[in-house]
């Protein structure tokens, strides 16, 4: 019992109901061999998911042989509604964890079309691209 009440102690609103990660869906649109690449590092082809930080933003890039490739950076927003639940509930303690632990942040889905959020959890990322044969 003392355990759970000390783990219930360090953990603020937006931790518990969301945590300080997130799985993000990369889908390159019409491109399904198109290598796609999260922060620099290649995840896949044409549809990826991946575990990020909360607090940071994502660049994704889309490569594909005969293709020009395609950028596209995707921001944070901050989580107004689990911040003041944290202030409420866990007073200092809750902010210094949830800015601690990035848990104040989202993908700023509802600033980017392209950003889909399907729960607290998961978000779904659509990068468009015309591709000309060069």
């Amino acid at each position: 019992m003392t355990i759970l009440f000390l783990s219930l102690q360090f953990s603020s609103c937006g931790v518990m109901f969301g945590g300080s990660r997130y799985n993000g869906t990369f889908v390159a649109n019409g491109r399904p061999n198109a290598d796609i690449y999260i922060n620099g590092e290649k995840s896949g082809q044409g549809e990826v998911t991946k575990i990020l930080k909360r607090n940071r933003p994502v660049k994704v890039e889309i490569k594909e042989d005969g293709c020009e490739p395609v950028t596209k950076n995707f921001e944070n927003a901050f989580r107004t509604g689990n911040f003041i639940l944290s202030v409420l509930t866990w007073g200092i303690l809750g902010i210094g964890i949830d800015l601690g632990t990035g848990a104040s942040y989202k993908p700023d889905h509802r600033n980017d079309p392209s950003i889909t959020k399907l729960n607290d959890k998961n978000f779904r990322f659509s990068i468009d691209s015309n591709c000309e044969e060069q």
